[in-house]
């Protein structure tokens, strides 16, 4: 059982992984559930399934900076290097002028200090939300509380997070408190389901997937942002804080997270030993941390051979890349392959390392 729990979890990841670089690229994997509706609460309820009480608070707190700062800092360090490697080359400096405060505190607040690794805002974002759950649900337990009542709470502060977008023009300081405010439902949400949520094959079955698309296709009329040629709609940028409906962001992460559940509960038997998937799964940080690096590799390379100057992409927003209308599939093949092996290196170097370190003592 085990087992099964590990690889499905995984599977998921891949998923969501897989999600969050399509949308990066503007295409849906999911017919009907575009990536930005759900892609990164539905990281924030992988983290909820994964959720264990059995730490003291400081051996929590522990365990998570092991597992999401250290990494994340040690990439802010290596993409430094970078930035300033390839600024001479490409005309630009990829990030906010360099200080303590950029590297060091602005991950907390935007995650945004350097261009690169934008896409790695989520890890402190996803680590104070989990910190903050903790305590929470600490609470929550000494209270008794029951799970309805801890769902209202966290609803509560999930639509009090979409009214406060106004806040983030006055002080970007508000951004980390309304991201954190969104996530705990998901977070939530995920520990519901896994923990606490019986016979949950009841909630995948016919009934319900004709409820969910029949929902997602009422949602998709309060888009306000799409055009068939340049949006995929429903969109909401928690990056930024940045919400367009009062509730549909809310409806849409829960929507979008039950399709993904769906998906991976009617294709375990089939996929459960591609190996390649399971790969993902297990590099989904390193594969958020280097996707960009790769994209932009593949848009530099092609504007040098066809001779365009570069500052034609320097103008430009940091996902753009090279003629969309043809390139979009390679450059999503090409970086979830050299991204994920990336990460197995990367693993490889660092047991190694770890083995001789063993070795010696």
């Amino acid at each position: 059982m085990t087992k099964i729990f590990n690889d499905k979890i995984n599977l998921l990841k891949a998923l969501a992984i897989i999600v969050v670089i399509s949308g990066h690229l503007e295409f849906s994997i999911i017919p009907m559930f575009p990536p930005f509706s759900f892609q990164i609460v539905l990281f924030f309820f992988i983290a909820g399934m994964l959720f264990n009480e059995k730490y003291s608070f400081l051996e929590y707190c522990k365990h998570r900076i092991k597992s999401l700062l250290i990494p994340y800092f040690l990439y802010e360090a290596a993409y430094l290097a970078i930035t300033f490697l390839v600024t001479p080359a490409v005309g630009k400096f990829w990030g906010m002028p360099v200080s303590l405060k950029n590297e060091l505190l602005m991950p907390f607040i935007t995650g945004h200090q350097l261009d690169l690794i934008a896409p790695m805002w989520f890890v402190p974002a996803l680590f104070i939300s989990l910190i903050v759950y903790y305590l929470i649900n600490r609470l929550f337990n000494k209270l008794n509380l029951s799970e309805i009542g801890r769902f209202g709470i966290y609803l509560t502060l999930a639509l009090a997070a979409i009214q406060m977008e106004p806040l983030i023009s006055k002080s970007v300081c508000f951004l980390p408190v309304v991201r954190m405010l969104f996530s705990l439902l998901f977070i939530f949400s995920g520990d519901f389901y896994e923990h606490k949520l019986k016979n949950k094959e009841c909630i995948f079955n016919l009934k319900i997937l004709s409820f969910v698309l029949v929902l997602q296709s009422l949602l998709w009329l309060t888009n306000a942002d799409y055009t068939p040629i340049d949006g995929i709609g429903l969109s909401f940028i928690l990056a930024w804080g940045d919400f367009d409906n009062w509730i549909v962001p809310v409806l849409t992460g829960f929507t979008g997270i039950w399709m993904s559940l769906l998906i991976i509960n009617v294709s375990y038997e089939y996929i459960k030993n591609w190996n390649f998937l399971h790969k993902i799964g297990q590099n989904t940080y390193h594969i958020m941390a280097n996707h960009l690096l790769v994209f932009n590799f593949i848009t530099y390379s092609a504007l040098y051979l066809k001779n365009i100057p570069f500052e034609v992409k320097n103008n430009i927003d940091i996902y753009w890349f090279y003629c969309p209308l043809k390139s979009t599939y390679f450059y999503f093949i090409a970086g979830m392959i050299i991204t994920t092996y990336i990460g197995e290196a990367l693993k490889f170097l660092k047991n190694k390392a770890v083995a001789k370190i063993t070795a010696n003592d």
